[in-house]
């Protein structure tokens, strides 16, 4: 279904690859239409019901391992012809994409994405997205889908902008934060209930030779 697939030139798009180009991050209060927050909302929680989401892990590959001390999420990673819903958002994604490929000629080549539900208490410790021994990801991107979202409730994502400056995004549905992924360095507080999200990441070829 092509159906989502937005214009490069879009507004929305521009102001994203614009906050990128000047500052390195981008946070878009209203990213998309409130049903289809709602709809990839529905479908995580379908999930976590299921038993489909998994404990997240640390590193990558064989090294990869799950510590509940640094990070308490569950995630299943997105496919393609999974769910209308999905579907539509990586192709809003591709859209996103392609802009950010023309604006600031990133190499982008796709985009992988995860559900992730941080039930009560957990967290993330302050990292930074892009591994070591591996420089593909290039942009992060994460759309929250948490309805009627008040502060009290926690679950901000605290972000280390230049000068050790502070800044913390209500993890608020319909809300998207995009961020170079080697350069800011963040963190997820705890929250007082489930807290759900799309993480994803947009990457470029790899140095490897087997990328």
């Amino acid at each position: 279904m092509h159906a989502m697939r937005i214009p490069t030139d879009h507004p929305l798009l521009l102001r994203i690859v614009d906050d990128l180009a000047t500052h390195g991050w981008s946070q878009q209060n209203i990213f998309l239409p409130e049903s289809l927050t709602r709809e990839l909302a529905q479908e995580c929680r379908k999930r976590a019901a299921e038993g489909e989401l998994e404990p997240a892990g640390i590193g990558r590959g064989p090294a990869q391992e799950v510590r509940e001390g640094i990070r308490g999420d569950r995630i299943q990673w997105l496919e393609p012809g999974q769910a209308e819903c999905c579907d539509n958002y990586l192709e809003i994604m591709d859209s996103l994409r392609l802009a950010l490929n023309q604006g600031l000629f990133l190499g982008l080549e796709d985009f992988e994405s995860h559900f992730a539900q941080y039930p009560p208490g957990a967290f993330y410790l302050r990292h930074v997205d892009r591994f070591r021994d591996d420089d593909k990801r290039m942009v992060s991107a994460v759309l929250y889908l948490n309805d009627a979202w008040r502060p009290e409730h926690g679950g901000q994502l605290r972000m280390y902008l230049k000068n050790e400056v502070e800044c913390d995004v209500e993890p608020i549905g319909g809300c998207l934060v995009v961020f170079l992924s080697g350069e800011f360095p963040h963190e997820v507080l705890p929250a007082t209930r489930d807290r759900l999200s799309l993480t994803g990441w947009f990457r470029r070829r790899g140095n490897d030779l087997f990328a």
